[in-house]
């Protein structure tokens, strides 16, 4: 039995694909839910999963092709378990149909292959486990649970009518229930930030590194004299960035930040608080929850320009600005405003480690209404980034570093002190604001940071 692999969408809003990658040769056995091939969309590059498991026959779209979606790309034989299903589509609005499978046609000389369409886009298996019951999870949250021999049953599922989700298995393998530890399983096999060069570790929201990770299998440099032509990410980027500096006039303003009781605040508690909630206590939920709160004082920095009106968003979605070796991606925190510190930490981690790993979903790539961007990792004291349309404003992390600071005391008296200090630059659109907005909007962001007295969870 044949299977036809087929350029899945991606979104409502994307029609082609390019294929950036095959990970597997023809003649190369595929496991069901292993990465196959990789694309790149204008929202998001991703790795796209086997949707069975069999033998790569044929490859039909090389490296570098762009097609449209539910194009056939591929065919893969021989299939476990015998004839090959196809995989149940998940329910799909008007702009998200696959297209009918083929007339059937009796023969006993050549099966009929049939397109299935691969389930990380985005549907879901159902293990079914014991006494018959349903587990639902992902193919990443399944690769997971096999990885480290964990029976989904004893993941408590909190994810809609009790989905696994990546979430909850790393908690539990971070913090197995007792007497119900899995054989195998303990502290140590707890899976790891991916390493490698594909994005900065934004979550250490401008702490400087000592050295930086080492490049893996990458693409080989290009040399002195030739002549490369833009990747599909490339493209975008380039074209994004012509049209928001050509649309919105960019001001700038630079606010120093005196963080030293976050910093004190984070090295005591560091170490407890991945043990008791299973993700790492970074830098970025303080500047994140600082930005969230301020701009619900101020609405004007959460709006945007629409058709000649501003229009004042109801919602914060929070986006986080990556780099990756292949370009940049900003994932989103929908509805920033109404989690805790723990929800967002547990958000920012979960959406950087999946940007890495090329799993984020479009709509995790696009509606962001403000963008924190940190280029401050790589040591800038600060950064004067371009606005993400159709955003009013977008707040760029400087580098944390420790210098000497002026402090009056009570009495009057002037001190020297060495303090964690850090440069936070705000972005914005003169269309939307003006200049004493963003300064009321900086003055009131500094000032939580410096007096921070919030639960962290």
């Amino acid at each position: 039995m044949s299977t036809e692999v087929i350029m899945p969408q991606m979104g409502e809003s994307i029609f082609e694909g390019t294929i950036s990658k095959w990970l597997k040769s023809v003649g190369d056995r595929v496991d069901k839910d292993e990465p196959l091939f990789e694309i790149s969309t204008d929202k998001v590059d991703a790795e796209i999963p086997s949707p069975v498991a069999g033998v790569l026959t044929e490859v039909k779209a090389q490296e570098g092709e762009t097609v449209q979606v539910n194009t056939v790309v591929a065919v893969i034989d021989g299939a476990e378990g015998g004839p090959t299903q196809a995989v149940p589509a998940p329910k799909q609005s008007a702009a998200h149909v696959s297209p009918p499978a083929p007339e059937k046609v009796a023969t006993e000389e050549k099966p009929l292959s049939e397109p299935v369409l691969p389930p990380e886009m985005p549907a879901e298996e159902k293990p079914s486990g014991k006494g018959g019951e349903q587990i639902r999870s992902s193919p990443l949250v399944r690769r997971l649970a096999k990885d480290n021999n964990v029976d989904l049953h004893q993941v408590e599922g909190t994810g809609l009518a009790g989905r696994v989700t990546k979430e909850d298995i790393m908690r539990h393998l971070s913090n197995p229930p007792t007497g119900k530890v899995t054989e195998g399983v303990s502290a140590a096999a707890v899976p790891s930030e991916p390493a490698g060069p594909e994005a900065v570790p934004i979550e250490e929201a401008g702490a400087p590194e000592t050295e930086l990770p080492e490049a893996g299998a990458a693409t080989p440099e290009p040399s002195p004299g030739d002549l490369v032509p833009l990747s599909r990410m490339r493209s975008i980027i380039a074209k994004r960035m012509v049209e928001s500096a050509h649309v919105s006039p960019h001001v700038y303003t630079v606010f120093k930040v005196d963080m030293s009781r976050i910093v004190q605040l984070r090295e005591r508690e560091k170490a407890g608080y991945e043990q008791r909630n299973g993700v790492k206590l970074t830098y970025m939920p303080f500047i994140a929850i600082a930005a969230i709160e301020t701009l619900r004082k101020f609405p004007v920095v959460n709006a945007s320009m629409e058709n000649g009106s501003i229009r004042y968003h109801q919602n914060i979605n929070l986006g986080i600005a990556v780099a990756l070796e292949w370009g940049l991606i900003v994932p989103v925190v929908r509805q920033a405003e109404e989690r805790s510190f723990l929800g967002l930490a547990r958000a920012i981690a979960d959406l950087a480690e999946r940007a890495r790993s090329k799993r984020l979903k479009p709509e995790e790539a696009s509606g962001s209404t403000f963008t924190l961007t940190n280029s401050g990792i790589f040591g800038e004291e600060f950064g004067t980034p371009i606005i993400n349309q159709p955003e009013a404003a977008i707040l760029a992390i400087g580098g944390l570093t420790k210098e000497p600071v002026v402090l009056t005391g009570p009495d009057g008296n002037d001190t020297i002190a060495i303090r964690s200090v850090q440069h936070f630059s705000l972005g914005f659109d003169h269309r939307i604001m003006d200049g004493s907005d963003a300064g009321k909007f900086m003055r009131d962001f500094k000032k939580m940071l410096e007096n921070w007295d919030r639960e962290i969870g």
